[in-house]
């Protein structure tokens, strides 16, 4: 695809096809990032849901961490849902587990529940327009603490599930699963955006 964005997405663990398709849906060259040629070969990154820990200890041991937080510093468009928002945070509340620690955030994993009180969600995201973004919920975190550069773009319940903060997005949920592209697109521009200046 001749001038597309090309779209990487972490692919240790978690729903990684649906965010191809996600990718896809939006005009984005999609590819799977596993090592740091892959790394190397993107405009922009996904992190998905999945198992935050999982994602950190694999991202370590293939000697990913440090390049990943280093291209976040750089600019590097990065969206995170759900574990991957985790993922992203300065810290976490429990257990200690490896973190990029790029996005100024205290998250709290489970926050909603474990997995049976699981939910979907129609979310009202600031900067999106056409609606409420459909997401779904499975034992999603909230943002606990923002930094002052954190942009907070939407509540649920009165808890933070979505915020941005320059080049990094996050979201407490995952639009994917809902069929919902329009945050995709998002980083899809923010590519552009990059591009042009």
């Amino acid at each position: 695809m001749p001038g597309a964005p090309r779209v990487g997405v972490l692919a240790y663990q978690g729903d990684v096809r649906e965010h191809l398709a996600a990718l896809a849906a939006v005009g984005a060259a999609a590819a799977e990032v596993r090592s740091l040629a892959d790394l190397d070969a993107v405009d922009g990154l996904v992190v998905p849901g999945g198992e935050s820990t999982v994602i950190g200890k694999l991202a370590a041991r293939y000697g990913l961490l440090e390049p990943l937080r280093e291209r976040a510093a750089a600019g590097l468009p990065v969206f995170g849902t759900c574990a991957g928002m985790i993922f992203l945070a300065r810290e976490v509340e429990g257990p200690p587990q490896d973190l990029l620690g790029v996005l100024d955030v205290r998250v709290r994993r489970n926050a909603f529940g474990r997995q049976v009180a699981s939910f979907e969600a129609e979310v009202d995201v600031k900067g999106v327009d056409g609606g409420p973004v459909a997401g779904a919920f499975i034992r999603a975190p909230w943002v606990a603490d923002a930094g002052p550069e954190v942009e907070v773009l939407a509540e649920l319940e009165g808890k933070v599930v979505a915020v941005r903060q320059g080049n990094l997005l996050a979201t407490a949920f995952h639009p994917e699963l809902s069929g919902e592209v329009r945050l995709h697109r998002w980083l899809v521009d923010l590519i552009a955006e990059r591009r042009s200046t």
